[in-house]
């Protein structure tokens, strides 16, 4: 058993603390909600070695939560360890996302984040996600109604805006203030985008400029500590969320507290340290799963595999990496790289 990593301890003053409501978040940095990648394992990797501030789950449907409780509960994979945790939910009927608002809060969320920046068909074409940005007097009843539902904080997660160059970031994290939206992270993207592009700093400050005291979150195209540190500079948010660069990086994190508390810009992690960490990774991910063994180890293949564990010019690992089928098979790829990793 790989032992719980340690490689920080907590952050210094020089970062100011995130204040989202009544909830004091002492490291300004954030785990993204991500399909399919911020399950619990990686929510609890991020948070053990060190940084991060706040985690959030993945996106979970207010419609699934609301018609299948009972089978939506089983799969709630948050614990009370994790706390402060945010849940996020997507949907786009004000009372179905204010009744699961109500159940997940029930099973122990802090905040309730509501989703309107995922762009993938499937939600957008039912009017979740993105699409919401469309009709802003409709985004903002939805939050409205899940700020009376529930007395924890309520965030947003948005993107510029649903079409291309027509920003709705602005004027909804207005509404959203007004009727009681504790904060708003903007992924400085358009729909149509997806991850596509260089994100637009300018609408996150936009944003942040046209609120009162609600927080701002910046979210896009952080990959170090230089970078978040002109994004807290160039826009005056209040807080960082790092989505994509954390996968297969989560001390990720670590380094851009370091960098923004000190100046200092660590090194990555050598192979041997990159796989101890994927290990970790893969038993917390068994830990925690419902999954049978074999759906969860499939699961891990791609996961795993954004460790590039690799030595340069080779691809040896990863082509194991993507055959494997048991636990038992990832644990020896992995400890062999732990051993022979520079």
């Amino acid at each position: 058993m790989v032992k719980p990593l340690n490689m920080l301890t907590q952050t210094g003053t020089a970062l100011k603390p995130l204040q989202i409501g009544d909830i004091v978040i002492e490291t300004p940095l954030a785990l993204a909600p991500m399909a399919g990648h911020s399950n619990y394992a990686l929510r609890r990797l991020c948070r053990e070695i060190g940084g991060c501030g706040l985690v959030c789950t993945e996106l979970i449907s207010s419609n699934i939560v609301k018609n299948a409780r009972a089978r939506a509960v089983q799969r709630f994979d948050w614990r009370a360890s994790e706390r402060p945790i945010a849940v996020q939910l997507f949907g786009a009927d004000p009372r179905a996302v204010a009744e699961a608002a109500r159940v997940v809060v029930d099973h122990g969320a802090d905040i309730v984040d509501i989703n309107m920046g995922c762009w993938v068909p499937k939600i957008a074409k039912k009017g979740g996600g993105a699409a919401l940005l469309r009709d802003v007097k409709t985004a903002t009843a939805v939050v409205e109604a899940v700020v009376k539902a529930v007395a924890v904080p309520v965030t947003v997660k948005v993107r510029s805006g649903f079409e291309d160059g027509l920003v709705t970031a602005v004027p909804f994290a207005v509404a959203a203030e007004a009727v009681g939206a504790q904060a708003v992270a903007v992924h400085a993207r358009f729909a149509g985008q997806g991850h596509s592009g260089a994100a637009d700093w300018d609408v996150i400050a936009a944003v942040k400029a046209a609120v009162g005291a609600m927080p701002i979150i910046g979210n896009g195209d952080i990959h170090n500590g230089e970078d978040a540190r002109r994004m807290l500079e160039q826009t005056g948010c209040d807080a960082v969320m790092v989505g994509r660069a954390a996968l297969g990086r989560p001390w990720l994190f670590h380094h851009i507290a370091t960098c923004l508390e000190t100046g200092i810009c660590l090194p990555a992690p050598s192979r041997g340290e990159r796989a101890r960490i994927a290990l970790r990774h893969a038993q917390l991910t068994l830990e925690s799963s419902h999954l049978p063994e074999r759906v969860a180890v499939l699961e891990m293949r791609g996961q795993i595999s954004k460790y590039k564990l690799d030595a340069p010019g080779s691809a040896a690992i990863r082509n194991q990496l993507v055959r494997i089928e048991t636990y038992a098979e990832l644990e020896t790829i992995l400890l062999e790289a732990v051993q022979t990793g520079d």
